[in-house]
């Protein structure tokens, strides 16, 4: 009987010197600290990812099971519905003017706000204020009336003898501008990265390009220019992929409807339509993994094309 029970003991020892020695090691103790981390990724990104694949194969309206239809919701979204194409046209017209535009000021900007001077945290604090509130309802409802008929922009404009009395949000020529100036205007984000890689940059290739003779235009070119451009390829990446990505305005400022005559329907708009508002999830999901290769595609090309204009240290 004393055997038996110290064999249990010793039993019992070796197995508590193996979880002793199981739980003091460090891969283990960053596994658990990285538990929750790791959890929620699989839970409500990796998962839903895997899932909005699958229904992109599918006829699904969330109310009844999916029924596999393979390529037809990609068939149909380059064959067979006009609206998207009139998306993609939208989409495309934003992108490409609202990004360079919001980087060019954000660079101006940032190049104006680099010396320290008094005062110079409020104006970089007042500046980067848009960018915080610039995607919330209560902005583009604010934008919706700025340029409104009764609006701040024409009031403005009937102040200096201009009469105009055009609803800018409800003109189909002028809808889609009023969302690339709300862009351009949330430009503070951009604005901090320039500023951080612009004191990057040392001072004394600024005072050996003086010394050669070289004035504030040239040294912008051949040395700001070139030394930030890993910086200006990073804004450019984001802010394309932001911008692709834009939803709270267009649904505000049309009323979810992409009006005028669909020239405020961004892509993500119209995915919301199909997916909220009709129900058919599975063309949703089919629409949502083209707009991601597109990005993907799009972030490539752009990765590619930088070889030629980004220089590295």
């Amino acid at each position: 009987m004393k055997t038996a029970n110290a064999g249990q003991l010793k039993a019992g020892a070796r197995r508590t010197g193996r979880l002793a020695r199981f739980l003091d090691n460090d891969n283990v103790v960053g596994y658990v600290f990285a538990a929750p981390f790791l959890l929620g990724f699989l839970i409500f990104t990796l998962y839903p990812i895997l899932s909005s694949l699958y229904y992109s194969f599918t006829n699904y309206d969330l109310m009844s099971s999916p029924n596999w239809v393979g390529f037809d919701n990609y068939q149909k979204i380059f064959t067979d519905d006009a609206k998207i194409m009139k998306s993609f046209q939208v989409t495309f017209t934003y992108v490409f003017l609202s990004v360079p535009f919001r980087l060019t000021f954000a660079l101006i900007v940032a190049m104006l706000l680099k010396n320290a001077i008094k005062g110079i945290g409020f104006y970089r604090s007042a500046y980067y204020l848009p960018s915080l509130i610039g995607g919330s309802v209560a902005v583009a409802i604010m934008w919706s009336q700025i340029f409104g008929d009764k609006g701040l922009v024409n009031s403005a404009l009937g102040a200096i003898g201009i009469d105009v009395s055009t609803n800018w949000i409800g003109n189909p020529g002028t809808a889609l501008y009023t969302l690339i100036a709300l862009s351009v205007w949330q430009f503070g984000s951009s604005m901090l990265i320039f500023l951080a890689g612009l004191k990057n940059i040392p001072a004394s290739y600024y005072e050996a390009a003086s010394v050669d003779g070289a004035n504030k235009v040239r040294q912008f070119f051949n040395i700001t220019l070139p030394l930030l451009s890993p910086i200006i390829l990073f804004n450019l990446i984001m802010q394309t992929i932001s911008a692709f990505m834009t939803f709270t305005p267009a649904y505000i400022i049309s009323r979810g409807e992409g009006g005028p005559l669909d020239n405020t329907l961004l892509y993500s708009l119209y995915l919301y339509q199909k997916a909220f508002r009709f129900f058919d999830m599975g063309y949703a999901s089919a629409m949502a993994w083209v707009m991601l290769i597109i990005i993907a595609l799009i972030t490539f090309t752009l990765f590619r094309l930088s070889k030629l204009w980004v220089h590295y240290e």
